[in-house]
């Protein structure tokens, strides 16, 4: 389970313009991480997936995208788990 987790984050790592990403459970506790990301940042993300499903529930599941200048959090609930993952782009 563990190496198909490291073989996820750092596929999800390794793709354009993407600084890091983690895992959580349901808990918001951190299942593994890649790349410049705080693991503190799972719960937040996690609460976060939680409070969107709430808004919209005939999304299964809605993604939720920050902004903030030229990078981007997406967070995404799946299940029993939660992606968080952190982009910048370079054109700006």
């Amino acid at each position: 389970m563990e190496q198909q987790l490291e073989k996820a984050l750092n596929e999800i790592n390794s793709q354009p313009d993407t600084v890091g990403c983690l895992i959580t459970n349901r808990q918001g506790l951190c299942l593994g991480a890649a790349g410049k990301i705080n693991p503190k940042m799972s719960g937040i993300g996690m609460a976060l997936s939680e409070q969107a499903c709430k808004l919209e529930p005939n999304l299964n599941p809605p993604t939720i995208v920050l902004y903030s200048g030229n990078k981007r959090c997406i967070i995404q609930k799946d299940g029993e788990i939660t992606g968080v993952i952190y982009k910048e782009s370079s054109s700006n």
